[in-house]
Parts: C-alpha cells; sequence; structure tokens
C-alpha cells in the first residue's frame, strides 16, 4: 500500500484543538479595528506576478527567491500573494477607492512564501493587514501604533516593545544609499554573500543583517539621519511627540529599514525576544509612493500587518487563557421518537437563544455510550431526552461538571435554565 499523502513542507493543519485560540484571536481583532473605524475589504489569493515586482521590488528576497509564482492555462504570469498591501492598493486604484477620498481599510488571510521553516516561520503564514490612504501626517502613523498597543492589552500580550525610525523620502534616501555603498566598498572583504548579493541592488538591507561577524562594520556605517531634511525631521519629531503625549512606550532603532522597497518616512516594529530569530510580531510603516507605482495617483498611505501564527506562538508562550468553545449542553436522545423530537427541540431552544452552543447526540448508540460522548464534548450540562420524558414533557438535566444528582425539568423551563449556563 502506497504511503499517505503529508502537507506540504512549511503549510501546516490548524487542529479542531487549535481552531478556539485561532477565532478568539482574529475576533478580538476585529473589535479592535471596528473600534477605529476601519472597514474590511476582501482580496485574491492570487496576483499578476508584475504586481509584486513592481511594488516590493525585484531584487528583493521575497521576489528573487520566495515568491511561488506559476504559468497559468493562458500563458499569464501569476504569484500566490507573499504579502497583501500591493493587493490591496491594486485593488483600491482598481474599484476607485483612492482618489481624493480617506480610506481605512484592514483584510486578514493566507500568505505564501517559500522559505526555511522554523518557529514563527511558515511558507503559509497568517496575516491581519491594515492599511490607511489619503492622509499624510504623523497623526495617522500614531494611530496605527496605538491600534496595535490597544490590541495587545486586550489580548494580553506581554513581552513585546516597540522600535521605530524614519526613512525619510526617496530623494534622501538615494543620496544614502550612494554614501552606503561607498562605505561598505571599502571593506568588501568584510561583507557575507548575502550582503555582497544586497549591496548593489537594496544596500540599506545590508544594515539590517544578523550576521554577527557583521555588526562591528555595520556599527560604525553611516547613519541615515545624518542626510534627513527639515521636513522629514520635523515629521518623525512630530510622531514621537505624539507617542510621547500618549504614554507609548518606545526606542528608535536607527537600523530598522524594513524588507520591502516602497516604504517612505516612519517605519515601526513590535519586536519580542520569545520568538528565537522570528522576532517581529507586527510590523509597518508608510508607503506614500506606492499608489502612483502602481498606475494610481500620488497618495499618502500607511499601514501595518501582523502574522497570527506568532502571535498564537506567544499566547501560547505566556500560558494564556484558552477560550472555551465547548457546547454549553448535550442532547442526548435515547430511542427513535426521541430522535425525530429531540432535533426539532434543539432547534426552538437555538431560536430562542443564539448564544447557545447544544450539540446533539446523532449516531445513536446506548445511553451510557451517549453520556461519555456528552462528557467528552466538554458541556456543562447533558439533557436527557428519550420516551418517559416525551410522554411526562420534561427533560432529564444532568450537570456534567460537577457532583449533582440528575434534575426532571419541563419543557417551558428548559430555556430559562440553560440561559443560566451562559451568565
Amino acid at each position: 500500500m502506497s504511503r499517505s499523502i503529508q502537507a506540504i513542507r512549511g503549510m501546516h493543519d490548524i487542529t479542531p484543538e487549535q481552531t478556539p485560540l485561532w477565532q478568539w484571536l482574529e475576533d478580538r481583532v476585529r473589535d479592535v479595528v471596528r473600534a477605529y473605524g476601519y472597514r474590511e475589504i476582501r482580496l485574491p489569493l492570487v496576483e499578476k506576478t508584475e504586481l509584486f515586482k513592481r511594488s516590493i521590488g525585484e531584487v528583493t528576497d521575497i521576489v528573487e527567491k520566495e515568491m511561488y509564482t506559476f504559468e497559468d492555462r493562458n500563458g499569464d504570469n501569476l504569484t500566490l500573494r507573499p504579502e497583501g498591501t500591493a493587493g490591496c492598493v491594486r485593488a483600491g486604484i482598481e474599484n476607485g477607492l483612492l482618489h481624493n477620498q480617506i480610506q481605512r481599510l484592514w483584510y486578514a488571510g493566507p500568505m505564501f512564501r517559500h522559505e526555511r521553516p522554523q518557529k514563527g516561520r511558515y511558507r503559509q503564514f497568517h496575516q491581519i493587514g491594515v492599511e490607511t490612504f489619503g492622509m499624510a501626517g504623523p497623526d495617522i502613523e500614531a494611530e496605527l501604533i496605538l491600534m496595535t498597543r490597544r490590541f495587545w492589552s486586550v489580548i494580553g500580550l506581554k513581552h513585546v516593545r516597540l522600535e521605530i525610525n524614519t526613512l525619510g523620502t526617496a530623494e534622501e534616501r538615494a543620496a544614502y544609499r550612494s554614501e552606503l555603498v561607498e562605505y561598505f566598498l571599502r571593506s568588501p572583504e568584510a561583507l557575507d554573500e548575502d550582503s555582497r548579493r544586497r549591496l548593489h541592488s537594496n544596500p540599506l538591507r545590508v544594515l539590517d543583517s544578523k550576521n554577527p561577524d557583521l555588526q562591528s562594520l555595520i556599527d560604525a556605517a553611516p547613519r541615515l539621519t545624518q542626510y534627513l531634511g527639515d521636513e522629514s525631521q520635523r515629521h518623525f519629531q512630530r510622531l514621537k511627540q505624539l507617542l510621547d503625549a500618549a504614554g507609548v512606550d518606545y526606542s528608535v532603532n536607527t537600523r530598522l529599514v524594513r524588507g520591502l522597497d516602497y516604504y517612505c518616512h516612519t517605519v515601526f516594529e513590535w519586536v519580542t525576544d520569545q520568538l528565537g530569530a522570528q522576532g517581529t510580531v507586527c510590523a509597518g510603516g508608510r508607503y506614500d509612493g506606492l499608489v502612483e507605482q502602481l498606475g494610481g495617483r500620488p497618495t499618502a498611505a500607511a499601514g501595518f500587518a501582523m502574522g497570527l501564527e506568532r502571535l498564537v506562538a506567544l499566547l501560547q508562550e505566556d500560558a494564556a487563557p484558552q477560550p472555551d468553545f465547548a457546547p454549553h449542553a448535550y442532547l442526548v436522545m435515547v430511542g427513535e421518537r426521541a430522535e425525530r423530537e429531540g432535533l426539532l427541540l434543539v432547534e426552538r431552544l437555538r431560536d430562542a437563544n443564539d448564544r447557545l452552543r447544544i450539540q446533539t447526540g446523532c449516531g445513536g448508540g446506548s445511553f451510557k455510550s451517549q453520556i461519555k460522548r456528552a462528557d467528552r464534548s466538554g458541556a456543562q450540562v447533558a439533557i436527557i431526552l428519550g420516551d418517559a420524558e416525551l410522554d411526562t414533557g420534561s427533560v432529564g438535566f444532568k450537570r456534567l461538571r460537577e457532583s449533582s444528582e440528575q434534575e426532571d425539568v419541563l419543557l417551558s423551563a428548559l430555556p430559562e435554565r440553560l440561559l443560566q449556563l451562559l451568565q
């Protein structure tokens, strides 16, 4: 017999035991973004490859080595989305959402990158992204950071800290790039293979190297702040003032450059020491030139994305309380008449209160086996229905999480008794 088919490396199932925490986390995100007035946009998993080459940059690691790209039956070159911002901008331009408008948007879903799988890094991973358009000042950047801080508070996440930096304008970065390349070329033998490859295509990424052998060379490199003009300096200073006024703790990391070409001015990351090398939990910043780069009119833009796998791992690391999605009640049905009437009874109970979670003992079996299934379901009570109960217009009411005698409860009183389980 042939060996069973396994999941693709780096692409994981999220089992029913794991999904309650995911659902709880996603619900908290929705609550927070709605509280700030953001609207959801749903985007395709597959886009034209050109979209990511034009937005992320052809000489980035993502485009060069990590994208899942293929040719479809029509000969079109397509890519599974490696990130969400480019697709959101494309959708905004195509659907007329951006010109002379202010938009606050968010999205969620899987992204795909062919990376080496390790803790906190997978080839299919899930992100929640937030994008804003039409607001050029540092106030919207402060709002994005405050939103993420509120989210950490809502989910009880600990051990994360905020790092911020400014990349200035494209012109200021171009001047800095030239100086940076000249600096590193004075010591080419000190660069590793990855840094030499990046030196002429994306030299700012050399500053982001995790190679400890390069740190002394990087520490002595010119700093971007030396090349910022007055306007860029004022923009960053105003952001810091807004964060200070809001009591947000942060540190300025002048080596924080982000891995995508489209960023300008403010960039930020929430980082942790709990996940080894994969320490970034949420990252974002301003990307004013991207809309025009993708064919739209010049539009101010800023946003962030957070990785759900890393958030789940951090919550588990902190031993966060697991959300309880077990049924409140389990209906045990004994006999054909009870099976017929029981399904109708449960539908009426759900109609009366849509917050109730009731599971039925479908699949038959003896009374004893159904009680065992009820206990394994995690339900608080078992509702027992058989011929005797139907004749008296009642049900058996057995508490499964405490020692107590089974009660007889009239069908007319059952909704009120179940309501107590929600309190």
